[in-house]
């Protein structure tokens, strides 16, 4: 018989594994004990059915070797009551009994035993099937340990990015602060026009890691469940406004125009400052894969029962294969911008986050060397 050919296994100790055997005939039993203490197994046993479920509660033991013809409680009857029982259900069972036909077989299986071994056995069968069954039950084990340790490694990381993120994101938002009214309140002919550069150089930087401690202690709260959607209605082309003027410092450095195309105005019910986080995303994104001297145009408009605001750039556009690639926390990846700007590649994913919470989607349309439109859609008032 060919059970195990091609199983993986896992190699075990004996002395690590506590085995019941449960038979009415007392040399059964004590034959069983013998073979399987020599093999350093610890042995436990009953010689019923109703003491076998109750050794099975108290002791748990790693595995069952079940007598199925015993008097009162037959072995389907202790493997059915076992597999009810959520403490005992993964409890893996050998049936041992003299019937041997198809229908026999297959009625242990459907009684949820694991394995089906005839009498008289073969102890050299008897113990490649009892190790087979342990070194599965050590599997599990394994995987059980290692998944626990995995998240308590994910929950360790998602503390260390939001601690790092809040305790940054502060400070560097009075930098950011600072170093905007200065470059309003001064002029490349007040400062020099190599300082007036560098302080433009550094609030652009300073707009750029700040945006990335924002993107990084929202997508940590949102993964670990603490981000939670405040939605209301609001007029989104008012927000849209309010957010493009924010940029236009920015796009200014490029000698960028930041245009509105098509700009409905619509009722829509969404998270605002999730709403906010996606355009301001989208506009960053656009600026720094733009080139000099071009211009970027967002657009707001109705479709069917969602408002889609567009963010279309002219810049060096996203091939194919990239494309696939930027939506999937496997396989994001950051580019550098037209001016070597740097990007983490979190925003997109925390767009796309945000959007679907929102009851809306992302969308992507791009040329390479032709540009770019990142949208997003978000739920109109229900006017009934």
């Amino acid at each position: 018989m060919s059970l195990f050919k091609n199983s993986v296994t896992v190699d075990i100790v004996p002395s690590d594994y506590k085995i019941l055997v449960v038979d009415d005939v007392m040399p059964n039993v004590l034959l069983l004990k013998v073979m399987l203490s020599n093999e350093k197994f610890n042995i436990i046993t009953a010689s019923n059915g109703e003491q076998a479920i109750e050794l099975t509660r108290s002791e748990r033991p790693d595995l069952l070797l079940l007598d199925v013809m015993m008097p009162g409680m037959s072995g389907y009857d202790v493997a059915q009551t076992l597999r009810a029982d959520e403490k005992t259900a993964e409890i893996p069972i050998i049936f041992l009994t003299a019937l041997n036909s198809s229908e026999d077989i297959v009625q242990g299986f459907r009684m949820g035993g694991n394995d089906f071994i005839s009498k008289p056995f073969n102890k050299e069968v008897l113990l490649v099937r009892v190790k087979y069954q342990l070194s599965l039950v050590a599997a599990k084990r394994i995987i059980v340990q290692k998944n626990e340790e995995l998240q308590r490694t994910i929950a360790g990381r998602d503390k260390l990015y939001s601690v790092i993120a809040h305790d940054l994101r502060s400070p560097m938002s009075t930098v950011k602060m600072v170093l905007n009214m200065l470059i309003e309140s001064t002029s490349p002919e007040a400062m020099g026009e190599e300082t007036y550069n560098m302080l433009s150089m550094v609030n652009t930087q300073s707009e750029e890691v700040f945006a990335l401690l924002d993107n990084l202690l929202k997508w940590t709260k949102s993964q670990v469940g603490r981000l939670n959607v405040v939605a209301q209605n609001f007029q989104i082309d008012e927000i849209v406004v309010s957010v493009i003027d924010v940029f236009r410092i920015m796009a200014e450095s490029k000698s960028i125009v930041l245009e509105q195309g098509e700009f409905e105005k619509l009722n829509v019910y969404a998270d605002i400052d999730m709403f906010k986080t996606v355009l301001r995303n989208f506009l960053s994104n656009a600026i720094k894969f733009s080139n000099q001297g071009s211009k970027i145009i967002v657009s707001i408009k109705r479709q069917e029962n969602y408002a889609r605001v567009s963010v279309k750039d002219f810049g060096c556009g996203i091939s194919p294969e990239d494309q696939e690639k930027l939506f999937h926390a496997s396989t994001h990846f950051s580019k550098y911008g037209t001016n070597n700007e740097e990007g983490s590649g979190l925003g997109l994913l925390l767009c796309q986050d945000f959007a679907q919470k929102n009851g809306g989607e992302v969308y992507l349309e791009s040329v390479l060397g032709e540009g770019s439109t990142f949208s997003f859609t978000v739920p109109l008032v229900n006017e009934d």
